[in-house]
């Protein structure tokens, strides 16, 4: 068959222990899915919504593997074709024999069947193709298949990303994600890069005690030159496993970002560090919405009041909408028990905005405000707080080493799962 064969598959180098790791991004490749039934069709176009398929040129045909064959006599293959096929399991490979005919010997199939046979599976991959999923198959079982295939092939671990809002000005999202930043960095031991995106107001410089000359403008605005060489010219070192791409905080220049300012940025931290903590600013534009939709986890850091519960729950709705087959958002609740003032108590206040609670944090304007004038963080000015063991719980969290709710999404199961569980059942 022409169809790649299975060896030359490529299987990611396995994380060290110690590392975590974040989403792979699938390339810019073009796939055609063809369908026998409509339901199908809607399971593979819903994975356009997850973030993993945002370079993806996806399009879906009815026909199934007919259709496939009869539409590549005269047109050229893309990088990955999906077919649907409800043939019985003798009269598929040689269905697929007929695909191969006309396909280039560089493209990838992946068939959706509805036979549950392992041994049909098993010759379907000696044969060549590259992965069969039985139906009912979800998006995210499509989405993982595709990207085990591409995302995969030689390409190195990529960190965590994980972005910190605040639901309401002054609600201290800056604060909370520089700490937890110092927190991971301590307790995993492992390289985190703070990116501040407040261009004209960010705090990281000032609560890390550093002023570089460079920073995340120089690598805004220099979209086309930006390349792993400059990034890590300019980052600057906070701390032991700390590095900073700090905000420019001047008043200068505007700072009219488009959508995919920061995508760029991001991609490459990733690739070089374990961990990427974003500060993002309380805005609410388009290139704050895509990198809310783009990172592994966001982080909603909140005051526990109305105005800061409608903000959230706002933004956790949007974020929910954004990312439909990605963990929900978490919120932190900062600043409680403030002498005299009525507030919302932290386990309420995450269960009206329908979010897991990470943790609350206690109001202490002593400890919090030596911390930023002395430019240090908390476990520096006070190392035995019993705020440290907060940060560091909401640390470990949101790197995935403390899933409090593990397995929330459903990402389905490939066939040889299935057999396995009937065979320990």
């Amino acid at each position: 068959m022409n169809f790649i064969e299975n060896e030359d598959r490529g299987k990611t180098p396995e994380l060290p222990a110690e590392t975590v790791s974040g989403a792979r991004l699938i390339p810019r490749i073009t796939i055609q899915a063809f369908c026998e039934h409509s339901q199908t069709a809607q399971i593979i176009e819903d994975t356009t919504q997850d973030r993993r398929m945002s370079k993806v040129a996806l399009t879906t045909h009815n026909g199934g593997l007919d259709g496939a064959v009869e539409t590549y006599r005269t047109n050229p293959t893309p990088n990955l074709i999906i077919v649907e096929t409800t043939l019985p399991a003798d009269r598929i490979e040689a269905a697929l024999g007929r695909l191969a005919e006309v396909c280039d010997a560089s493209t990838r199939v992946i068939v959706i069947g509805h036979v549950n046979d392992v041994m049909l599976y098993r010759s379907l991959i000696r044969a060549g193709v590259s992965e069969y999923l039985v139906m009912p198959a979800t998006s995210a079982t499509i989405i993982n298949a595709i990207a085990d295939l591409f995302a995969s092939e030689g390409a190195a671990p990529i960190g965590r990303s994980i972005g910190f809002i605040s639901a309401k000005g002054g609600a201290g999202a800056s604060t909370i994600a520089h700490n937890i930043a110092w927190a991971i960095a301590r307790s995993i031991r492992q390289d985190v890069l703070v990116v501040d995106l407040d261009l004209p107001f960010g705090t990281a410089g000032l609560d890390f005690n550093q002023d570089p000359p460079q920073g995340v403008a120089d690598a805004v605005f220099a979209q086309d030159k930006m390349d792993a060489v400059m990034l890590d010219r300019l980052m600057s070192k906070a701390a032991n496993h700390i590095s900073l791409l700090a905000a420019p905080a001047t008043l200068d220049r505007t700072y009219d970002l488009s959508e995919r300012s920061f995508e760029q940025i991001i991609e490459l931290s990733q690739k070089h560090v374990p961990v990427v903590i974003l500060d993002i600013p309380h805005l609410w534009t388009s290139w704050v919405r895509h990198t809310l939709a783009a990172v592994d986890e966001v982080v909603i850091v909140a005051e526990p009041d109305l105005a800061n519960l409608r903000n959230a729950k706002s933004i956790a709705d949007a974020v929910k909408a954004m990312r439909p087959t990605e963990s929900d958002p978490i919120v932190v609740v900062n600043k409680t028990g403030i002498a005299k003032r009525p507030e919302i108590p932290a386990p309420e206040f995450a269960a009206s905005i329908e979010c897991r609670l990470a943790g609350q944090i206690g109001f202490d304007s002593a400890l919090f405000g030596t911390a930023a004038n002395n430019g240090q963080m908390i476990a520096e000015v006070s190392a035995s707080h019993k705020v440290n063991e907060i940060f560091r719980s909401v640390g470990m969290q949101v790197t995935g080493r403390a899933d409090v709710e593990a397995g929330s999404r459903s990402v389905g199961l490939k066939l040889p799962d299935l057999f396995r569980m009937r065979k320990r059942a």
